[in-house]
This record gives C-alpha cells, structure tokens and sequence, in this order.
C-alpha cells in the first residue's frame, strides 16, 4: 500500500475541500438555526456540485459519475464529512450503489433520475421491532399472481421525505437452519404515491439538524414483479454485495469532522493565553492534542487500508468494521476534548464544535452500532478455531 496521495487523488481532495469551505460552510448557521433546507438552497448548490464534478461522484463513469476508485471515493467522502451533514448529503448526493444492482429498465427509471439530481433514493430496512436484527424483521411482502402485496411499518429511514422512491426489505418467506427458522428477504423498488405507501414524518434528532427520516407504512401495497430489485428472497445477498462499503463512507465522513475538530481545538490552544502563556503549553491541553491526534492518525490508517484492500479484492468484514468503529469512536473522544480545550466557549454555537459533538453521537448507532461492529470483528476472528 502507497501511502502517499497521486496528483488526481490531492486534486480531488482540494477541490472537495474548496467547495465545502466556500459552498457548504457559508449555509450551515442557517440549516442549525432552522433544521431544514430550502429547496431553492438545495438546487442551487446542487447545480454548482454538478458543475465542480463533484455530484454522484461515486458511482461509475459509465452510469455518468466520477469512476472513484475505493480509496480515492473515501478521501473524498472525508472532505464532505467536514460540513453539515444534510448540506453535504443531499446538495452533493452520492446515490446508493445498490441502484447499479437493477437491470437495464430498473437503472433508467430509477438510477438516471438519480444521477441527474431529479430526486433521491431512499433504503428502507430498519423496525419499530427489529433494528440490528434484520432477520426478525415483521414487515412482508406476499406473491399475488403477477404482483407483491407489501405491508408492515419502517422507522428511522433517512431522506425519504424528498427521495422520489424507496428501496424495501421485506420478509417474503421463511426457512429451516441449524439455528432455527430464517426469514427470507427480497429488497423492491416502491415509487412515491404507490397506493397503500405513505410516508409520515419521523422522530426529532439531536444529530444532524436539516436531516430528515421517516416512518414509512405499507398497507396492502401493491407493486409489479418488475419492481423486484435483484432475485427473490436474495435480498441480503444483493445488501451484503451492494452495500459493504457505506460502513467505510461512515468512517470517512466521521473522519472529516474529527478533522475539523482538531483543527479548531490546535488553533485556539496557540491563540489563547492563560497565567502569561499559550494555554497550548500546558501538558493539560498539549497532552490532549496528542490523543486527539494520535487517535484521528490511527483511525485514517484503518480506513484507508480498508479502502485500498476493497480495490485489491481482499477487504474482510473485520477490516471495514474495525475502520467503522475506530473513526466514529475517535470522532466521539476529539469532539469531546476539542470543546474541553475550548472552556464554555466550546458549547457556543459560535463555533461548530458543539454541533459536531452532537453529530458524533449518531455515528456510533446507524450503519451498524459499535456493538455490532465488534461482533463481527470478534466473530471473524474466532470462527478459524471454531468458534
């Protein structure tokens, strides 16, 4: 593994971080003092994305995105990470990649529109009953001749308020393994306005103002076999394939805030002067920006390894878990001391520590909690002897 960034891989760092500085810094008072975003705002900054290259830039040049490869995508991610994250998610969209798992129909009716910034997709997979335990998910889906009738509940599903469509997991099925029955899932395309799909406001979070998620409901919601987006009950294989990686976008993101953190904790600590001196100098502050430090490096190292060996073909669900759980953990520790350094000052909305520290908590819960993460960590390295 190079350690050293190639001269596209800095150009795309510096121009992400130059628009998220100029165009996305500029809006996030507002988005923190109103919780939501214009749809003016949105289309105006979405068309300069567009304009910078830096719209979808996740996906394939042949669908009409960037062609990233993993690690170049991560850096990129990072810089994004730095700004608030419903600016930067919905004005600089990145459509999910399980969109290229449709078939030709399915990419131009749903992907296309995507790319072009017409509307958004939204995955639908969390319960009321059943958060990291997919498989005890309650909401099905039954064949009626040609069609699937959907019904069952969806909680905390992001972004479905403007996405123009949703991605569902629901239970079609069941079958007998060694540790008892099994639901068997398929994932299916529902369009906005489908009769018996509503979608209702969710609940308020700390984390995240201007982001959205909702409650979505299904009652006898009819939709075409067309709609099935991969095969039935394969639902899980078509997740696992399509979506490993936005444990590593997570990280990322999680990583340009830790940065942004540090950045401002370093700053104040040579500005501000206490008893003759700059607080800086104080092992009590100088000792913490070593951590602070020392834990972002450790983080970086994680994820962009985890990157470079997705392109190789040889990442592991540990590696991605361990890079998941490292970075939104650190950003959680720099969040927290970056306002200690800062005093009172730091609680400020002045500044965007406060904002930052309230974001980190979220992080640590969705794409999978610590919890999980160390699960599969401590699974893959037990299963070799047994365990």
């Amino acid at each position: 593994m190079n350690f050293g960034l190639t001269e596209e891989q800095s150009l795309i760092v510096e121009t992400t971080r130059s628009f998220v500085e100029n165009e996305l810094y500029p809006h996030e008072a507002e988005v923190e003092r109103t919780g939501h975003l214009r749809p003016e705002l949105i289309r105006e900054i979405q068309a300069k994305a567009m304009e910078a290259g830096l719209y979808a830039a996740n996906m394939p040049e042949d669908v009409g995105g960037a062609g990233l490869d993993t690690l170049s995508w991560l850096l990129y991610e990072r810089e994004l990470g730095r700004a608030n994250y419903a600016l930067h998610w919905t004005c600089v969209a990145r459509p999910s990649n399980i969109l290229l798992a449709g078939t030709p129909e399915q990419r131009e009716k749903y992907l296309e529109p995507c790319m072009k910034g017409e509307t958004w997709d939204c995955l639908a997979m969390t319960e009321p009953g059943a958060g990291s335990d997919l498989r005890g998910m309650k909401a099905s889906a039954k064949q009626d001749g040609g069609d699937w009738v959907l019904n069952g509940t969806k909680h905390f599903i992001s972004h479905a308020d403007i996405a123009g469509f949703a991605i569902v997991f629901m239970a079609t099925g069941e079958e007998d393994t060694p540790r008892g029955p099994k639901k068997k899932i398929t994932a299916f395309f529902v369009d906005k306005g489908t009769p018996g799909f509503t979608v209702r406001d969710g609940y308020r979070n700390v984390s995240h103002r201007g982001y959205t998620n909702s409650v979505l409901e299904f009652d006898d919601c009819r939709v075409p076999a067309s709609q099935v987006l991969g095969e039935v009950h394969k639902g899980f294989e078509v997740a696992n394939q399509w979506l490993g990686a936005t444990r590593l976008q997570v990280a990322a993101t999680s990583l340009g805030r830790a940065a942004r953190a540090l950045g401002h904790a370093t700053d104040y600590a040579a500005e501000r002067r206490q008893f003759g001196q700059q607080i800086g100098k104080f092992q009590g502050v100088s000792f913490k920006l070593a951590d602070m430090a020392t834990e972002l490096r450790a983080a970086e190292l994680l994820t962009w390894a985890a990157g470079w060996k997705f392109d190789q073909g040889t990442v592991t669900e540990a590696d991605m878990s361990m890079a998941k759980l490292k970075a939104t953990e650190a950003l959680a520790f720099i969040a927290d001391e970056a306002i200690q350094i800062h005093g009172g000052m730091g609680l400020m909305d002045e500044l965007p520590l406060e904002r930052i520290w309230r974001d980190a908590r979220v992080e640590r819960i969705w794409e999978g909690t610590s919890e999980i993460q160390r699960h599969i960590i401590s699974r893959e390295m037990l299963r070799p002897l047994g365990g």
